[in-house]
């Protein structure tokens, strides 16, 4: 996926037969749904770019009706695929924060300049975010995302500066 598309929802199913999908948020605003006016489809093969007509919501799902789609035949054949938007259509970012795509494949070293993998995925624990780093045996380091331990983030050239604190490799 291009590096300015953001991911902020999977299609989990249809609702109803008008054309209606329900939507699993990957975004930590579901309100913002509210104010997108469109959201592309990742076929797998072609971005489809979709105008958002109708916006609902239903326990923790998001209800989406698009334009030009009024009929369940014509969008169950993409269950289960992604839904993005674009980096200008993102909620602008806080200070220190970032979003957690722009981490994953950063090369991880220590304060020594020694190399300890590479962002593989990025844990929600609540609390804190946990790095899982890959290492070249493909052994997994766990690194909580504390200030303790992660001492600096370049984004521009994906390099992620860690202290190891006690016990956090065997």
């Amino acid at each position: 996926m291009e590096n300015n598309m953001l991911r902020v929802g999977v299609f989990a199913n249809t609702h109803g037969i008008a054309g209606e999908i329900k939507v699993y948020p990957t975004t930590d605003d579901v309100e913002r749904f509210k104010k997108l006016k469109k959201v592309y489809l990742d076929t797998g093969k072609e971005l489809l770019e979709w105008e958002i007509t109708n916006v609902k919501f239903f326990k923790n799902m998001v209800i989406l009706k698009f334009k030009g789609i009024n009929n369940i035949n014509d969008i169950e054949k993409y269950k289960g695929k992604d839904l993005y938007i674009t980096r200008e259509q993102a909620v602008p970012l806080e200070e220190d924060e970032y979003f957690l795509c722009d981490v994953i494949g950063s090369l991880v070293v220590t304060e020594d300049g020694m190399e300890l993998g590479v962002v593989k995925e990025v844990l929600q624990t609540g609390a804190n975010d946990v790095y899982v780093v890959e290492d070249q045996e493909k052994k997994e380091i766990l690194l909580p995302v504390i200030k303790d331990c992660i001492l600096d983030i370049d984004f521009e050239h994906k390099i992620v500066k860690a202290h190891l604190m006690p016990g956090l490799i065997d």
